[in-house]
This record gives C-alpha cells, structure tokens and sequence, in this order.
C-alpha cells in the first residue's frame, strides 16, 4: 500500500490505531497530507476498521460496507504501511531534539517499525544509569527488544521480563548488528568491569566469544572490558594483528599467556612472546606452524611440537629421528600425523608407544584389527572412536574396568552398550558425558536421572 497516493485526501478511521498512539497517528498523518476524520463524508476514499470500536463506529462500518461507500481497510495493514513510510532521519533527529521519552517508547514497541529503525530508536533510549528491568519503563523497552528478535518466543513467553532473554537471544542471533545495539547498551557498558557475580557478565563473555561479534565490539571490549574478557577475545581466531598488538599492550600476563594460545598469532608477536618459555609451550602446541617457527621452537618445545595438528610431514620426520620415547609417545597421539610416521614409529616395536598409537584415531581400521587380536592392546582400542564396532561390542563383554570406561567415554561405542553402561555406577557419569549419548538423548528426546 502506497500512502503517498492518498495525499491530500480523506480517510475515515473507525476506533483507533493498533501500532500508534492518538497523537502520534495524527501526527503522521498531518505529515503525510492525509485529512483523517471520524464521520463518514463524500470526500472519504478510504475506510479503517480499527482496534477498541464502539458498537456505534461497528454498525456505522457495517452499514457503509454494504453500501459500498469507499474501499475498506484492516488497521494491522494501515499500520504496516505507515510504519514503513515513516521519514527515519526526521524522525530520529525529532526525537533526539525533544527528549519526548514517551513518544520513543511508543515507537520502540511499535512492533511494525523496521528491524533497522528500532536499533536506532534503542541507542538513544536514555537508561537513566538504570538497569535493564530496574523501572518500569526500562522494563518495557527491554521487553520489546526480546520480544522483537528473540526466536520461537511463544515457546518461552515470559522471557522477555528477565534478563535471560538477552543473554538467550545473543546466544540465538548471527545477526551483528543485534549484538552490537546490546553491547553498546548503557546497563551493559557499566557491567564490562565486573565480575561473574554481575547478572549482566555472562552477557558480555557470550559476546566476546560470540562467532558473529563484529571487530568493531571486540576492538570496545579491549579497550574497556576486564582482564578476563581480554583473554576470551585473545584466543579467537580472527583476533587480527591489530588487537593482537592492543592486546598485548596491556603487559596483563593472564593475556599475554591467552595470546600464545592462539592458532594464528602474529608471527613477530609470536618471537616476542617466546621468550618465556610457559608462552612458547603454549604456542608451539597451538601455533599454526611453518619453519621458522618450528625451528626456533624445536630446542626447547619439542614434545609440544609433536602435538601441534599443523605439524608438516618434514617436521614429524626430524622429531621422530630424535628417538627420544617423550617426544615418540606424543607424536603417536597426534590424529594429524601422516601414515608414513605411523608405520615408522609402529616399527620402533616399542610396547608403550604402542598403546599410545592404538588410541590414536588415525590408524588405519586394518591395524586395529590386527591389535584386536592382543588382549594387551584392549584398552586402547576401547578409547578409540576409529575402532570397528563389531570389536568394541566384543569390548563391552569384558569385566576388565578400564576397557569399560574407554567405552563408555568413546563417541562410537554403539547406543545400546552405552544404556547397559549407564546402568553401572562406575560408569555412569562417564557416559552421561559422551557427547554421542547426550546428542542421541536431545534427538530422541529421551531423560535420565541426574
């Protein structure tokens, strides 16, 4: 429905708007050229059934409808169309200028408004150094937030009055812009030096690891947040050089150590940072690696190296010619190393690395079918989620404890030994963990005691 074609003309509205308040609607209506009365002339073009009709304006509609007087229209779809016409600049820099607190809490839960409009109108709600549901008119506004973006509501009804809601709807978005507005909401701006005992904290750690949380936010988030919430921000992944270097600028040494934990470090940080040899054993587990860095890692992190998932095949094969068991036992556990290795180290014919490698997810089905065949290797391929599982059913007729418990931690060990696991007390917390049991739990919407 375009309102620019009833410029000028008149429309007769029946009751009132369902989106708008009296003043507001009329308002609209001036600025748009549209004449609007109550009483039905020759001049009305249009025809609004709206909401709370007294039984005279229903017989009035009534009346005319049959009489074909004018086109008739439904108050939700008047009111669509004139929230989307709505001038947002004039209208923003209005509110801004009046400081009308009422009339932009109408417009905030005007649930017809855009989405882009309403994130807007929400920065410059003023707070008064209250939080989210401390008034009733904060409650309000927090209210329509939740209610506007928070998905299948109508499951949980009563969350947009709590400040879970925000914290679920965080959790739910992927939407940048949504976690931006609640970050740079004032309740929550006082809470970025808090603690966990703050009901607003899980609400900024969930930002600061959010996947959707803009460069922006978490550049705000290094700058005014606490030491804690920096380290979250450290170990991301598109932690850039830049806030890479802010980071460390802080000299904070929680940071500093979350810093080295992370895959792609600033190499120039990264040299900086190995000078202390906790950081240098950090990075040279997690670091993704190339050979200078391997190198200058190699003398002091070897048995860390050998855990690293970006380790080359060149790499495996200068510490697997160290011959040294501590950094042999660490490679064998290493899922990423490469088939030629394992065949070297296999051939090493050492017991104790053996069990170690047979754990190992990456070692082909054919020499775990081959160990199956030597009771001493049982346990390992009771813990390995490649083993077969014909063998871990023979695996579960076993009353050997510890074959039991690789069993009931292993994500492939078959549904129905994990129940009968379950069962045992030994067991039972261990298998309430598997992340394959607790995902066939939620699928099939099955409970147990906790």
């Amino acid at each position: 429905m375009n309102l620019k074609e009833l410029k000028n003309k008149t429309i007769l509205l029946f009751g009132k708007s369902r989106a708008f308040v009296d003043d507001e609607f009329i308002l609209q209506m001036q600025l748009l050229g549209i004449n609007i009365v109550k009483e039905y002339s020759k001049d009305v073009v249009l025809i609004i059934d709206g909401r709370l009709m007294t039984p005279y304006e229903v017989n009035e509609s009534s009346k005319l409808y049959e009489e074909k007087k004018a086109k008739f229209i439904e108050i939700d779809l008047f009111d669509k169309a004139l929230s989307n016409s709505l001038d947002e600049d004039t209208l923003l820099m209005s509110l801004k200028l009046s400081h009308d607190k009422e009339r932009l809490k109408g417009y905030i839960q005007n649930s017809m408004i855009t989405d882009t409009l309403f994130l807007k109108l929400i920065k410059i709600y003023n707070w008064k150094g209250e939080d989210f549901f401390e008034n009733d008119d904060n409650r309000d506004v927090s209210a329509a937030f939740i209610s506007r973006f928070y998905k299948n509501i109508e499951r949980n009804h009563n969350v947009q009055y709590s400040s879970r809601g925000f914290l679920h709807l965080l959790i739910q978005t992927i939407d940048e812009n949504i976690i931006e507005t609640i970050s740079l909401l004032e309740p929550l701006q006082k809470s970025f030096k808090s603690n966990i005992q703050d009901s607003n904290y899980k609400m900024i750690t969930t930002i600061a690891t959010h996947l959707a949380t803009s460069k922006k936010v978490l550049n705000m988030l290094i700058k005014n947040a606490n030491s804690y919430i920096r380290t979250l921000i450290a170990m991301r992944e598109d932690c850039d050089e830049v806030m890479q270097m802010q980071l460390f600028q802080t000299h904070d040494e929680d940071v500093l150590s979350a810093l080295s934990y992370n895959l792609q470090l600033d190499r120039k940080l990264a040299i900086i940072l190995m000078k202390n040899k906790e950081y240098a054993k950090n990075m040279a587990t997690y670091i993704n690696l190339d050979e200078t860095i391997f190198q200058l890692l190699y003398e002091d992190s070897c048995v860390e190296l050998a855990m690293n998932n970006t380790i080359s095949y060149e790499m495996q094969e200068v510490l697997v010619d160290t011959d040294e068991l501590i950094i042999l036992s660490a490679l064998a556990t290493n899922k990423y190393i490469d088939k030629k290795i394992f065949e070297k180290l296999f051939a090493k014919k050492d017991e104790k690395l053996n069990l170690k490698l047979y754990k190992n997810s990456a070692v082909p089905e054919q020499q775990l079918r081959e160990a199956h065949k030597n009771h001493k290797y049982d346990i390992s391929l009771a813990c390995n989620e490649n083993t077969p599982s014909d063998i871990l059913e023979n695996l579960s007729l076993s009353e050997d404890g510890e074959i039991l418990l690789g069993l009931a931690k292993n994500s492939n060990t078959p549904m129905d030994i994990l129940y009968q696991l379950q069962l045992d007390s030994r067991f039972e917390r261990a298998v309430k963990e598997n992340s394959a049991f607790g995902k066939h739990i939620q699928t099939q919407n099955i409970g147990w005691q906790s």
